[in-house]
């Protein structure tokens, strides 16, 4: 590792830019890691953009990335799509080794959580570094984000307005810099809404484009898709989650 005092802040950095310097070895995916973990904490309490932060399942993944970025660069063996990228997923979406529950207290936090959704494995496959749950109004059911279980999210760039939802954890998180990617869903705006209100690029894929499980109770109507700080991170993260899964039966081939 070449330190170097131009090196950007790592929690400020894009998921292009942060596989650029791990690529190069300017940077680690277990330093980018520790970076935006140490923001949340400093962060979350005020703006609760994180309703759970894994910091020792993200910390584990952070140092088997690193490794593999090492073989890479002595051996020339490929990581995956985002390798060592830090990312969170909405708090609708289901995580191994951590609850989903739906912003609601409704759900039982002491049961089996061994399932991770497509969207989540993908992810999981591709090298990322899961971060934790973010933030969602019980169920997802409005476009502003606040829960009786999880609290009210604020907007990052000014805490006395909302971030929008109902992925507003999501679209504080990438904003505030708690991670550069973020997956969201989207019925009536769900992601867009918070882009929007947070200066972030997000958008709602086609019906079926992203796989899903389990379905939506919304049907059709309720889409998955990806909340970044930039138009060529939405591209990259797409590119992993449009993999196609057989527990969705409505999703598209590649």
């Amino acid at each position: 590792m070449t330190p170097s005092e131009h090196l950007p802040d790592l929690a400020d950095c894009t998921a292009t830019e942060l596989l650029q310097l791990y690529k190069s070895g300017q940077a680690s995916p277990v330093e980018a890691t520790r970076t935006v973990l140490a923001r949340i904490d400093r962060l979350n309490p005020q703006l609760k953009a994180f309703c759970l932060v894994a910091h020792e399942s993200a910390m584990q993944a952070a140092q088997d990335s690193e490794a593999r970025w090492q073989r890479f660069r002595q051996t020339g063996e490929p990581c995956g799509e985002l390798d060592g990228v830090p990312v969170s997923i909405k708090d609708l979406i289901l995580t191994q080794g951590m609850p989903t529950l739906r912003g609601s207290h409704t759900v039982d936090a002491n049961q089996p959580w061994d399932v991770d959704a497509p969207a989540s494995a993908r992810l999981r496959e591709a090298g990322a570094v899961i971060l934790g749950k973010t933030n969602t109004p019980e169920f997802g059911c409005k476009g502003e984000t606040n829960s009786p279980r999880s609290g009210i999210t604020r907007n990052p760039w000014d805490v006395s307005k909302t971030p929008g939802g109902s992925s507003g954890g999501a679209a504080a998180a990438v904003a505030a810099g708690l991670g550069p990617l973020a997956i969201g869903t989207d019925g009536a705006g769900s992601v867009r809404i918070p882009a929007a209100f947070c200066g972030n690029f997000g958008f709602k894929p086609s019906f079926g484009r992203v796989p899903a499980y389990p379905l939506s109770p919304f049907g059709s109507v309720a889409h998955l898709g990806p909340h970044s700080r930039s138009v060529r991170d939405a591209a990259l993260m797409m590119n992993v989650l449009k993999k196609p899964d057989a527990r969705d039966w409505t999703s598209a081939a590649l």
